[in-house]
C-alpha cells in the first residue's frame, strides 16, 4: 500500500496537538494476499491514534481486548497513555468490490497530565459525527468543535478535525479560535492567495489569519488544528514530552511489558534498530511469554 507521510515534516513537525498524519491508499485492486496489508501488533505511548476511513474496512484489536471493525465515516479513537499495543488487519475481501480501501490516520499528542493515563478505546459511528451541508459544501466534524458544531468524541486538549468536500468554485474558510490550523488536500485542487495546491499537500496558516480556500475542482480535504502543547519527542510509535520516557518505552516493548492484544498475540513488530547512534548489533526481539 502506498502511504503518504504528511506529519511530522521538516518545516512543521506539529499542527496544534497533531504530531503525525498518514494517508494510506487508495488501493483499488485486490492484492494477491489481503493479509499483505496487515499492520501487525505494535506499541504506542503518549498519544491518541485517530483512524478515519474513506473506503473499505479494517479490524482493530488491542491490549484491552477490544476487537472493532471500522467502516467509512466512523472514527476509532485509541488513547495509548502509558502504553498499549494494537493491530490493524484486513479480513474482508469484499472491500475491493465496493471501491477499495483509503484511510487517514493521525496521532494526537497528549497533554502532560494525560501522558501516563490508562489506555482507552472508543469507536464513534457516523450518526455520532455531525454533518453540515450548504451550497457546494459538505463537512463532517470528526472531533473537537468548529463552526458551532461539536460531538462527544473525547479529546484531551482544544482541537478540531474535519472532513470537507467542496464542489468546484466553492469557497471555504477555517475556524479562527485555534492558534494553529492546517488543511491537507486528499484529492482535487485548492486555490489560496493566487496559488494552486494539489493532492498530497498540506497548507498551514498563521495565527488569527482568515484564509479563504477555493476549490478549483471537486476537492476533498481534512482540516485540523488546535492549541499547541509544547515540545514533543517522537521515535517510532512513541510520543512523549520527555526523552527518557521514550527510552523506557523501548525497553518496555523489548521486555514484553506492553501487553499484546489477547486475540492477536501470535506475531508482532519488533523494536526497530535505532540508527541515530552506532550499534554493534540490532536490539533483541521482545521477550513475550
Amino acid at each position: 500500500m502506498e502511504v503518504r507521510r504528511i506529519l511530522p515534516f521538516r518545516l512543521k513537525r506539529m499542527v496544534g496537538p497533531f504530531i503525525f498524519m498518514d494517508h494510506g491508499g487508495p488501493v483499488t485492486s485486490a492484492p494477491q494476499s489481503i493479509h499483505s496489508l496487515d499492520v501487525l501488533p505494535h506499541p504506542h505511548i503518549g498519544l491518541s491514534t485517530v483512524s478515519y476511513l474513506f473506503n473499505g474496512k479494517v479490524t482493530h484489536r488491542d491490549s484491552l481486548g477490544v476487537e472493532q471493525v471500522i467502516e467509512p465515516g466512523e472514527v476509532n479513537w485509541m488513547t495509548a497513555g502509558k502504553g498499549i499495543a494494537h493491530s490493524e488487519r484486513f479480513e474482508d475481501p469484499s472491500v475491493w468490490a465496493a471501491g477499495g480501501f483509503e484511510m487517514i490516520q493521525t496521532w494526537v499528542a497528549l497533554p502532560e497530565y494525560a501522558e501516563e493515563s490508562d489506555p482507552t478505546f472508543a469507536n464513534y459511528k457516523r450518526n455520532e459525527l455531525p454533518v453540515f451541508t450548504d451550497k457546494g459544501v459538505w463537512m463532517r466534524l470528526i472531533a473537537g468543535s468548529a463552526f458551532g458544531l461539536t460531538n462527544d468524541v473525547k479529546t484531551h486538549s482544544p482541537l478540531f478535525y474535519m472532513h470537507v468536500v467542496l464542489d468546484a468554485d466553492s469557497h471555504f474558510t477555517l475556524p479562527r479560535e485555534y492558534e494553529e490550523r492546517g488543511a491537507y488536500i486528499v484529492n482535487g485542487s485548492i486555490e489560496f492567495e493566487g496559488h494552486e495546491y494539489t493532492a498530497g499537500q498540506m497548507l498551514v496558516f498563521t495565527k488569527n489569519s482568515e484564509p479563504l480556500l477555493k476549490a478549483k475542482s471537486k476537492s476533498t480535504f481534512m482540516l485540523l488544528g488546535g492549541d499547541p502543547l509544547g515540545e514533543r519527542f517522537i521515535w517510532w510509535n512513541f510520543v512523549s514530552s520527555r526523552k527518557e520516557r521514550i527510552e523506557q518505552a523501548k525497553s518496555d516493548w523489548q521486555q514484553g511489558k506492553i501487553i499484546l492484544p489477547p486475540n492477536d498475540n501470535k506475531e508482532f513488530i519488533p523494536l526497530p534498530q535505532d540508527k541515530s547512534r552506532p550499534s554493534d548489533s540490532p536490539p533483541a526481539p521482545p521477550a513475550f511469554s
